[in-house]
């Protein structure tokens, strides 16, 4: 069996057979960009500069578990946020991406929301969490590159 220890010792090899070499072009170009492709390691995304954001967030100075945390970059509207919900003792930890932590370098509106499962009898789901910091959050935090502790100290005034 013949090894070939480049790309250059191939051709030399097939060209000496004298095969179709336009078939063999094709050939290697495919067999060049299917090794390049699994090569990637990943997800082939190329991922954002972010900062790790972590924090507690309280309301009146008390501990709020189980609520969920968005990091909406103010920059583009349209870029990724980033997400994370409470523990018990109020801490939360951004995700950006499933592979990736924290949120994107920059200024961020923060929505703070209550996750239910039925709404109330009017057919409207009522969040304790006042709306100036959810659906008309007026939070806004920037997010600088390394580790960010970022509390969120809400009022329920």
């Amino acid at each position: 069996m013949k090894v070939f220890y480049n790309v250059t010792d191939l051709w030399r090899f097939v060209d000496s057979k004298n095969t179709n070499t336009a078939s063999v072009s094709i050939l290697l170009a495919t067999l060049l960009l299917i090794v390049s492709a699994g090569c990637g390691g990943g997800s082939g995304l190329v991922m954002p500069e972010t900062g790790e954001v972590e924090g507690i967030v309280t309301m009146d100075g008390q501990p709020l578990p189980n609520v969920s945390v968005v990091f909406q970059p103010q920059d583009d509207p349209q870029a990724r946020a980033s997400m994370g919900v409470t523990d018990e003792q109020g801490h939360y930890t951004l995700t950006y991406h499933t592979d990736k932590q924290g949120a994107l370098i920059g200024s961020h509106k923060v929505s703070i929301t209550t996750p239910s499962d039925a709404p109330d009898p009017s057919g409207q789901a009522k969040d304790p969490i006042p709306a100036k910091y959810n659906s008309k959050s007026e939070l806004v935090v920037e997010v600088q590159a390394g580790s960010n502790d970022i509390p969120l100290e809400l009022t329920s005034k």
